[in-house]
Parts: structure tokens; C-alpha cells; sequence
């Protein structure tokens, strides 16, 4: 039988009009949001991950909200999406969702700043995918983000992202250094583990009402405390996730973020499926 899957993004995809849908749809987690990061997080969701991750995360769960908290049996988060997707999932509260968002942003913001000098470039084009380990595996990088065939995003010191983005040229790939603060997803981003892993133990986790695919595994989640805290050092596994959920029946694909981010990257890894943007 067809499924849908609810996919909720992660940093890079707001847009300038995600803080009014939030006013108009949840104007109390508006509210939440800026007592818990000590002001409105919207006007600086470009400044860096402590302000992008909660704008962005109230603005996934109010596109959910818009679209009527549609029923699925299949949910799956990019990066700091996961914890949306648990939330609408019922597998976590949602203000304990919000607190680790807000928390997960700072730590990462700070990580940057204590490795310094990291960075992440995109190699983009066909084969992508299938050539991005090589290109890391030389330039002492990180596969980061496998977003879809054509898209994958490495991570490390800046100082060897120039040279990885010419080796990918010479690939006949496209390659952009992105406007980061860190290196995220990648070994640079240990110290914000130890506080994370602290505040996961924290909250209760319940049995979720649809099954959740983790981006680390690209497997239901098994033990999100653990699986949370590895997405902050472990790559995401994105087209892998978005082929996990068609085997395990999905065909409608409902991207509930502001942008359309994951409807895109489906349309380039998948075939023969529904997408839909709230």
C-alpha cells in the first residue's frame, strides 16, 4: 500500500517569510522560542546556528501545523530536522524538542569557534555522489551531507576546501564553498558532544506513531539519544534516508519546511513519487 512520508529540513533552508507563518500558525511556540534563546531568533536566522537552528525548527512544525498535522507512517528529518520529525511524531515533547534545538544550535555555533578555521564546500553534478569519497578521501575531509545524487557536501579545515573544490572541477563537478560557520557534521564538531549527550539523557523519549527514519542510519530510529548525538559528528546519510522510506513504501513525499529544500533533493534521487510543499 502507497505511504506518505513527512520530510523536515535542516539549516539552509529558511526563507524570509518563515517568522510570519510562525506568528500566524503558533504564535505561542514564537513566543517559546525567544524566551528560550533570550530573543527573537527570526531577524538572525542567517547569523550563524545558534539563531537558525530554532527559527528554522518552529517554522517546520508550524508548515506541519498549516497542513493540518497530516497522519503518515513514515517521518524523517535533515540534520537538526530529526528532532522535528520525533516531535510531530509524538516520540518527544514538543518544548524538550525546542530546548535541545536551541541548545544544539549554541553548541555547534561554539564547536566552530573552538576548532576554528573549519569549513564546507558542495560538489555538485552528476556523479556527484559517487566520486565525493575520493575527493574527500584526498583533501583529509569529511563526507557531511550526501543530499542526492547530483549533491554532497564535504566538511573540514577550511585551508583544503579550495584544493578539494579544483580536484572536483577537474572531475568535470561543480564545487561552491558554503557560508558557514564550522565544519559541521564532522569530526570538528566533538565538543559539542559531551553537553548534548548530558541534555538527551535528560528527556523522555516515547514510542513514536509513525516510524521515524534516522539520517545517520538511514534506518528507523533504534535509540535516538544515541543516534541524535552521533548526527553531530556523522554525516548525513540524505539520499540513502530518502531511498530507505520509497523501500519502505513511501510514494507521497510532503516537504513541510519553509523552502523547498527536500522536495528538491527527492525529485533528483527518486522516480515515480508524489511531492508535496506546505
Amino acid at each position: 500500500m502507497a505511504k506518505t512520508a513527512i520530510l523536515f529540513p535542516g539549516q539552509g533552508s529558511q526563507t524570509p517569510q518563515m517568522r510570519e507563518l510562525v506568528a500566524r500558525v503558533r504564535p505561542d511556540l514564537l513566543e517559546l522560542v525567544a524566551g528560550m534563546v533570550g530573543e527573537d531568533p527570526f531577524p538572525r536566522a542567517g547569523d550563524g546556528t545558534d539563531f537558525a537552528q530554532p527559527a528554522i525548527f518552529c517554522a517546520s512544525l508550524a508548515g506541519w501545523e498549516e497542513l493540518g498535522r497530516p497522519s503518515a507512517e513514515l517521518m524523517a528529518g535533515h540534520s537538526l530536522g530529526e528532532l522535528a520529525a520525533l516531535v510531530a511524531a509524538g516520540a518527544l515533547d514538543e518544548r524538550d524538542g525546542l530546548a535541545l534545538v536551541v541548545l544544539r544550535g549554541r553548541l555547534m555555533e561554539r564547536a566552530g569557534r573552538i576548532a576554528g578555521e573549519g569549513g564546507m564546500v558542495a560538489v555538485l553534478g552528476d556523479g556527484a555522489s559517487e566520486r565525493a569519497g575520493e575527493i574527500a578521501q584526498a583533501h583529509g575531509l569529511t563526507v557531511a551531507n550526501d543530499n542526492s545524487p547530483q549533491q554532497v557536501v564535504l566538511s573540514g579545515a577550511r585551508s583544503r576546501l579550495g584544493d578539494a573544490a579544483e580536484h572536483a572541477r577537474r572531475l568535470g563537478l561543480r564545487a561552491m564553498q558554503l557560508d558557514v560557520t564550522g565544519a559541521f557534521h564532522s569530526p570538528m564538531m566533538a565538543s559539542a558532544l559531551p553537553e548534548f549527550e548530558r541534555a538527551l539523557e535528560r528527556v523522555e523519549f516515547r514510542k513514536p506513531r509513525a516510524t521515524v527514519v534516522s539520517a545517520v542510519t538511514a534506518r528507523p530510529f533504534a535509540d535516538p539519544r544515541r543516534e541524535l548525538a552521533d548526527a553531530l559528528t556523522m554525516p548525513v546519510r540524505w539520499r540513502e534516508t530518502l531511498l530507505a522510506l520509497r523501500d519502505l513504501g513511501a510514494e507521497r513525499f510532503v516537504d513541510v519546511g519553509p523552502g523547498r529544500v527536500l522536495s528538491g533533493l527527492a525529485k533528483r534521487t527518486l522516480r515515480d513519487v508524489e511531492l508535496v510543499n506546505a
